[in-house]
């Protein structure tokens, strides 16, 4: 692990985005809140929340950090049939919260994809079309105290 004694406690913001493709069908279906296994958004953004406090159970070299929020939200493209989840993570800490905001991301997505995945296979039981894409750090903040 790296040594980050000598470092500032600060407050520090990371802000993470991705998305997932999805079949128009798919798309409808979480609209209209009809996917079997409940509301999909709803469950993301919570296996978000957890993710991001569980990530250096995740990632082993990352220093546990005292997380002081997390916001997590979506936004359904219906031309395009994806949806974006966009997290932030704000901590009081030693150093950065990009990998929390990274993986909360990346759990979000693969939340949604487990939970209509029933729906994005094909005939074969493949998924063709779904994908998830576009994973990157868009804001990382450091504010001295």
């Amino acid at each position: 692990m790296v040594d980050i004694s000598e470092k500032d406690v600060v407050e520090r913001i990371a802000v993470a985005e991705g998305k997932i493709y999805l079949n128009k069908k798919t798309i409808e279906k979480i609209l209209k809140k009809q996917i079997k296994k409940g509301d999909v958004l709803t469950t993301a953004e919570i296996s978000a929340i957890n993710a991001v406090k569980k990530t250096p159970d995740l990632i082993l070299m990352c220093h546990q950090i005292p997380i002081t929020n997390v916001d997590v939200h979506f936004e359904i493209d219906e031309k395009e049939n994806s949806i974006t989840a966009w997290v932030k993570v704000k901590a009081i800490a030693k150093t950065g919260v990009e990998m929390e905001a990274l993986t909360g991301v990346c759990i979000a997505l693969l939340t949604i994809w487990d939970m209509v995945k029933y729906i994005e296979k094909d005939e074969k039981g493949q998924y063709r079309t779904t994908k998830i894409n576009d994973i990157r750090v868009i804001e990382k903040t450091k504010k001295e105290q």
